[in-house]
């Protein structure tokens, strides 16, 4: 949960009132916009289940929001919270770092990672070919590649943002 207004009114829902939750979601990386369970506790930055049953904060899905919707607090916690995501997600954004091909005959999905050239592009396709990493310090290590998970958290707040021509986590 990125912020939450006790007396909200919907950005996506025409007439809809009440607790207003704007948060990301965890699998598909998009923004959300929710409605709360009234009287419920709470926090920005807790986690929130959304799925059909057994939802006990949120009483429903209102639709997505655009980043420029979201609130000053929400994009001020916004990278963040992707990072605890990117963190709590690491086996997904590792393995991507494993499997990622060429995009075009000269671009490779890892250069659209910001901090990852051509230089440690290679590095990362040699090391994984000897041996697949296992997570974020395995790669770091081996690599050198400095804070991988920050790297992907960055570049998820640029496709979240809108500044990215292709997404590669985000779904749109």
């Amino acid at each position: 949960m990125l912020d939450f207004t006790p007396r909200g009114k919907s950005i996506t829902v025409r007439g809809r009132e009440g607790v207003i939750i704007q948060a990301i979601g965890e699998e598909r990386l998009t923004l959300l916009e929710l409605l709360g369970v009234q009287n419920a506790n709470v926090e920005i930055g807790e986690r929130l289940y959304i799925g059909r049953e057994g939802r006990d904060k949120v009483a429903s899905v209102l639709g997505r929001l655009e980043y420029n919707d979201i609130s000053q607090t929400a994009k001020n916690e916004l990278s963040n919270i992707v990072e605890k995501i990117v963190v709590a997600n690491e086996k997904r954004f590792v393995e991507y770092m494993n499997m990622s091909q060429p995009i075009t005959p000269r671009i490779h999905a890892l250069e659209l990672i910001p901090g990852i050239g051509k230089t440690y592009m290679m590095t990362i396709i040699k090391e994984r070919d000897k041996k697949k990493f296992e997570n974020f310090a395995d790669l770091q290590s081996r690599v050198g590649l400095r804070d991988p998970a920050k790297l992907v958290a960055k570049r998820i707040i640029e496709e979240i943002m809108g500044q990215a021509r292709m997404n590669l986590f985000v779904r749109k």
